[in-house]
């Protein structure tokens, strides 16, 4: 798809009405006030300019126009992609890798796990970064730029590449060891920086070299890629498209709230679009080390900033919350939860004994089914899966005993599993 050259500081009218042609989406807006709107392009990464104050930058939702969805979207036969919900998504200026139509597994006792793990990149960040890159391409973006832990960094280096674009990724000196090499695979320049320096110089790369920042550079508040839950959206129409219905709960690891935002959103699409008749309860699971949004809305206050204990799960033990995820758990009726490591190692245990494994983070929403207990009966209980577990620090320390090989310490081995 053509789009403007990067000397295009924002994006041309001639430009803009090609990108329509298979994208209905119409604006941003506040989400501290969605009456206040503002244009497409370029996406407004540092917060609402208008609604944002110095104690809090307000992220951006997108609007579409609805009423020009087709009937048939959601009975088309599967596209290669995100392609399939190009319509509800912003512009796919960038192209893709395959990402979304994973699997929805069913565990014994009737949960259903989407496992994310399938992804390109093996997480649910592909979604997110497919449409973000987009919008780097769309608004003429010289590159793209972004701190992570691993997951979010190796999906914007992946779609960076695919798009002809540099990247910059600052990541922690304690990121899993396979991280650096993930990324230098697909060409990124891999930054380790003092936690306290990453920000500012995020904001110079993105002021200085006309980069766009693909996670959050505001210091009051979370705000992300305005466009980045839009990919998220996805799961939801796929878990509803599968099952036939919305389910009545969706249980999801949650560190800012991006993806618990985006799928909550999602199912409220359906149901206004007269797909399903209903939106389930968002139940947000975070570790205990942790817990901000669970602070957040215990205190009703948009924002919470809470201590990090240590954790296994290091890519959700955020500091703050995003105020996108007091939203959908407030709008769905839902709950924040806790849960500790030895919760979560058990259910990522549950989930290898069933041929899923995942990251320790990503087993929070099974952890907190379990440990708190179902509050559903009228319908389908999804937990998120978001990652595979070779992102794992963890996979990296585990040590398995060796079975010597001759025949009497094999056959004791296999028996003894086969009776365990």
């Amino acid at each position: 798809m053509t789009t403007c050259p990067p000397a295009h500081a924002t994006p041309c009218t001639a430009c803009l009405e090609r990108l329509r042609v298979t994208s209905l989406a119409l604006v941003q807006r506040s989400l501290a006030d969605p009456s206040v709107r503002h244009p497409l392009l370029p996406p407004l990464t540092g917060g609402c300019p208008v609604t944002s104050t110095d104690e809090l930058a307000y992220p951006l939702d997108i609007d579409y126009a609805y009423d020009e969805v087709p009937t048939d979207l959601f009975t088309r036969p599967a596209a290669h992609g995100l392609e399939r919900w190009a319509l509800l998504l912003p512009p796919l200026a960038a192209p893709g890798l395959g990402e979304g139509n994973t699997p929805l597994v069913e565990l014994p006792d009737g949960v259903w796990i989407k496992d994310e793990s399938r992804n390109p990149t093996w997480s649910h960040k592909d979604r997110l970064n497919r449409v973000a890159v987009s919008a780097a391409v769309a608004s003429g973006a010289r590159g793209i730029v972004v701190s992570s832990s691993g997951n979010h960094g190796a999906a914007a280096a992946a779609y960076a590449a695919r798009a002809g674009l540099p990247c910059a990724v600052f990541t922690s000196p304690d990121a899993p060891p396979a991280v650096a090499t993930h990324l230098r695979a697909y060409g990124a320049t891999v930054l380790t920086a003092p936690y306290a320096s990453v920000r500012p110089l995020m904001r110079r790369i993105v002021d200085e070299l006309g980069f766009q920042n693909v996670s959050s550079v505001t210091d009051n508040g979370h705000t992300g890629h305005p466009f980045g839950p839009e990919g998220y959206k996805t799961l939801a129409y796929e878990i509803a498209v599968e099952l036939g219905r919305a389910p009545a709960a969706v249980h999801l690891p949650t560190g800012y709230g991006e993806l618990l935002f985006g799928v909550a959103k999602g199912f409220q699409e359906l149901v206004r679009l007269g797909v399903t008749a209903s939106v389930p309860r968002m139940y947000a699971t975070e570790p205990a080390a942790a817990g901000a949004l669970t602070e957040a809305l215990r205190t009703g206050r948009p924002v919470a900033r809470v201590p990090v204990g240590p954790t296994a799960a290091y890519a959700i033990d955020c500091e703050t919350n995003g105020y996108r995820g007091v939203l959908a758990v407030r709008d769905t009726g839902g709950e924040a939860r806790t849960v500790t490591d030895d919760q979560m190692a058990q259910a990522r245990a549950e989930l290898a004994a069933q041929g899923l494994w995942c990251e320790t983070s990503s087993a929070a929403g099974l952890a907190g089914l379990r440990s708190h207990g179902p509050r559903e009966s009228e319908g389908p209980v999804v937990c998120v899966v978001t990652s595979s577990g070779y992102k794992d620090i963890a996979t990296a320390r585990e040590a398995y005993a060796p079975v010597d090989t001759d025949w009497p310490s094999i056959k004791a081995a296999l028996t003894a599993a086969a009776e365990g």
